[in-house]
């Protein structure tokens, strides 16, 4: 039976060659006086997209100041320097120019900006939930995260060694400029940590248990397969401009809620695994993805069999057997073998971390403390993090 939904997503989207360009004018139409613009590292100076930027503010008539060095599994400290900076100069409009880790970090400065008297970690470690965020927009440089249509947004404490999560509407951004040539200088590691990270917000509402919806799961299905193929294309041939355009659009469409509409509740387990892999380790998040998702998998997938049997025979093209644990099963070895296509490690170990098991029950307590029990394909806990961990050494 189809569950009830809620389906938002207001970002306006300018997609193809040179989208860029049209950033000035989009700015202006937000009536914005002071634009904070931030990005990462060299990459924007190296490339001239940051001058293009600023000229284009310039021709608007807009002042703008700059923060940069956001570095992936962005920081808390970088938001606190983006807030303070934001209200010495009376920021009123946010624009970020990167992937994930620089646009999260655009909406973290947003709360903070549009709530000053309040500390912005409180909404992460939902001790609060957010009331306003300043309007951003973005010009999008890596395809992964989907930050650029979707509510999410992933900080990292580096003194508590938490990476933690919220999601509101609120800072939704305005407007996302998406250009796939801009990704053409990424090495082909994070292009495919990009594409993982992109098939994982996708399976993440895709393993559930409750509602479901037969053209939700075809585009979800869809999905997948065309990142698949793409991410191969890439692999061996980075220029190609339409592969790029298939994997950026997907990106946006697997994180902003519309592969979930009309299931009872997404799982995100994965998600949350590697994000304690990352404020522990700072790992790269796609890589650390596909290094859980095989443990992970093997370890709910009898509690949410029709599901991997479906993912299996419609996505990874397994034939129909007699045998369901068989058909789930090979799928997801299926999966496994096309990460190890592209270069993703799919063990603890392939992705060079070997945690002790001292550091896997801090990690499983950390979950259990900030979340409870989780899971939509199956509940787990404290115990099953740890076992999952374990499994995926």
């Amino acid at each position: 039976m189809t569950g009830n939904f809620d389906f938002y997503c207001p970002t306006r989207v300018v997609f193809g060659k040179e989208a860029e360009k049209k950033v000035g004018k989009l700015v202006k139409e937000y009536d914005a006086s002071h634009v904070l613009i931030v990005y990462g590292g060299k990459s924007a100076v190296r490339s001239g997209l940051l001058d293009l930027v600023k000229n284009a503010l310039d021709a608007e008539d807009i002042g703008f100041s700059e923060l940069g060095g956001v570095v992936p599994n962005p920081h808390l400290e970088k938001v606190y320097e983006g807030i303070r900076l934001g209200l010495a100069t009376g920021t009123d409009f946010i624009l970020a120019i990167g992937g994930g880790s620089v646009i999260d970090t655009a909406k973290a400065v947003g709360y903070g900006l549009a709530e000053p008297e309040f500390d912005v970690w409180e909404l992460f470690e939902r001790t609060r939930q957010p009331a306003s965020c300043l309007p951003l927009g973005c010009i999008v440089t890596i395809a992964a995260s989907g930050s650029e249509t979707s509510k999410s947004c992933v900080i990292t404490n580096k003194k508590t060694g938490e990476k933690r999560s919220c999601g509101s509407n609120l800072s939704r951004p305005k407007f996302a400029l998406m250009n796939p040539e801009l990704t053409k200088t990424l090495p082909d590691y994070q292009t495919q940590a990009g594409c993982t990270d992109i098939m994982m917000h996708t399976m993440e509402r895709y393993f559930t248990n409750g509602g479901k919806m037969e053209l939700t799961d075809a585009i979800a299905e869809g999905l997948l397969r065309t990142v698949m193929k793409n991410a191969l294309i890439l692999h061996e041939n980075p220029d190609d401009y339409d592969a790029r355009s298939e994997v950026m659009w997907a990106g946006s469409l697997s994180h902003n809620g519309l592969t979930g509409c009309g299931n009872t509740g997404d799982d995100f387990v994965s998600h949350k695994l590697e994000h304690e892999l990352g404020g522990m380790f700072d790992v790269t998040h796609g890589a650390g993805l596909s290094a859980v998702f095989g443990s992970w998998a093997r370890y709910v997938y009898k509690d949410c069999l029709p599901r991997f049997v479906r993912y299996a025979k419609n996505v990874m093209d397994i034939p129909a057997g007699c045998d369901d644990d068989e058909t789930a099963l090979a799928g997801i070895v299926a999966t496994e073998n096309f990460f190890c296509r592209i270069g993703m490690p799919v063990t603890l170990s392939e992705l060079g971390i070997f945690p002790t098991d001292e550091e896997i029950g801090q990690m499983a307590e950390s979950i259990s403390s900030a979340y409870g029990e989780i899971g939509s394909a199956k509940k787990l806990g404290r115990e099953d993090f740890i076992n999952i961990y374990q499994a995926a050494r």
